[in-house]
């Protein structure tokens, strides 16, 4: 990813222009990163190539039609790129019961909806996994409105999702926020107009999240506690 300049703290959170956040789910609501990177290496495995956890963990927060040809070489529509895809699913699943809820989830989202605004998630996942993670993370009952990588042309990195975001919410880039957890993420409401927060949890290095055109917190609980000292 291109370094690109910082967001500016004060405009991310600044109560004056802020109505709706645009929510990331991997990595920034439940903690998948690490089970993502494990599934992708063996799928990748079972049809030839031999990619080590390193080599995958930090494309993780793409979507499979970035990611898939980063590894491979192969477009991710292709019948490999479908089976990798099945391949993955396959993998990740059975994973999802180990997964753990990032501190203050649920209390970021409730205390969000308390200001006024308007909530959406915006996640390159598929449908069915995201519906599993979000009942894993102890979010399911909220009834979240959301757009998926199956409702645009491209994933993050590309601006898709956050722009269909903003569709969803109502709003315009400058009213909005982008939560996320990975340079990808940032990368994306970047190229939409919007600021960003990347949180820690999702476990990138600061090295990567400090390149990223972002504000830096550790996790919901700080964002939370970051905008109530705007308020």
């Amino acid at each position: 990813m291109t370094a690109l300049q910082p967001a500016d703290p004060a405009a991310a959170l600044n109560p004056d222009r802020l109505r709706g956040v645009l929510l990331d789910v991997d990595g920034t609501l439940i903690d998948s990163n690490d089970a993502h990177a494990r599934a992708w290496v063996e799928a990748l495995r079972e049809e030839g190539f031999e990619r080590s956890f390193g080599e995958v963990r930090p494309l993780i927060g793409m979507g499979g039609d970035q990611l898939i040809p980063r590894l491979t070489g192969e477009d991710g529509e292709s019948e490999l790129g479908k089976r990798l895809t099945q391949g993955w699913l396959k993998h990740f699943k059975p994973l999802i019961p180990e997964l753990q809820p990032t501190r203050g989830n649920r209390a970021l989202i409730e205390g969000l909806r308390a200001r006024g605004l308007r909530v959406a998630l915006a996640t390159s996942g598929e449908a069915e996994i995201v519906d599993g993670l979000l009942k894993q993370a102890g979010l399911d009952d909220l009834n979240l409105d959301r757009v998926s990588s199956s409702e645009v042309e491209s994933s993050k990195p590309e601006p898709d999702l956050v722009e269909a975001g903003l569709n969803k919410l109502g709003l315009p880039a400058d009213a909005a926020l982008m939560v996320g957890d990975t340079p990808f993420d940032a990368e994306a409401a970047h190229k939409a107009g919007v600021p960003c927060v990347l949180l820690r949890c999702g476990g990138d290095s600061d090295e990567e999240l400090g390149r990223a055109p972002a504000l830096v917190l550790d996790d919901p609980q700080a964002l939370l506690e970051a905008l109530e000292g705007t308020s």
